[in-house]
């Protein structure tokens, strides 16, 4: 990032080579929506380029500063677009091989119904839950994208993972009502 920050713009291909997939599955997965998250990828490495020169490798990571992008990029299409679409089934999907057939059918069912549970949490607590699982970035490097202490990101984690609980909890338990 410094190279293209620099001038070197033909480094940004290599950007987009590392931290494409990336980008596009927190976006796919905080918005629900995989059309609108490709858009919002090329939309990230736009906004890169055009604000290059206000990248500071003091302040954080190149990774926290992407995903501060795509934050805003996907605030920016949420505003143009004030009432989103229900998500498709398969935003979601983590594949997981298992050799039963039973146990993959239980494995798919929990897989649904985990999405759906992400889909109802509120957009913030989707985010947060998306970056620390999914991403695997440190509660500090949350709070630097977010810009609040370490603490609270550790309050909010545990919040939204509670909550997601219970609404899996709920979700699991009226799909088993229904059978």
């Amino acid at each position: 990032m410094l190279a293209v920050r620099n001038g070197d713009v033909a480094k940004l291909g290599t950007l987009f080579e590392r931290y494409h997939a990336a980008l596009f599955d927190f976006l796919s997965r905080t918005t629900g929506d995989r059309t609108a998250a490709e858009d919002l990828v090329q939309e990230v490495f736009v906004r890169i380029l055009k604000y290059r020169r206000t990248y500071r490798t003091e302040d954080s990571c190149f990774e926290t500063w992407a995903f501060r992008i795509a934050r805003n990029a996907r605030a920016d299409y949420f505003r143009k677009r004030p009432d989103p679409e229900p998500p498709p089934d398969d935003v979601l999907d983590v594949p997981a091989p298992d050799p039963s057939p039973a146990r993959q059918l239980e494995s798919r069912r929990d897989s649904q119904a985990l999405r759906r549970a992400m889909m109802r949490l509120a957009d913030d607590k989707r985010e947060l839950l998306v970056l620390a699982r999914y991403h695997g970035l440190s509660y500090e490097e949350i709070g630097q994208l977010l810009g609040v202490e370490t603490g609270t990101i550790k309050v909010r984690v545990h919040r939204a993972l509670k909550e997601l609980k219970d609404i899996f909890k709920r979700l699991s338990d009226g799909e088993n009502n229904a059978v």
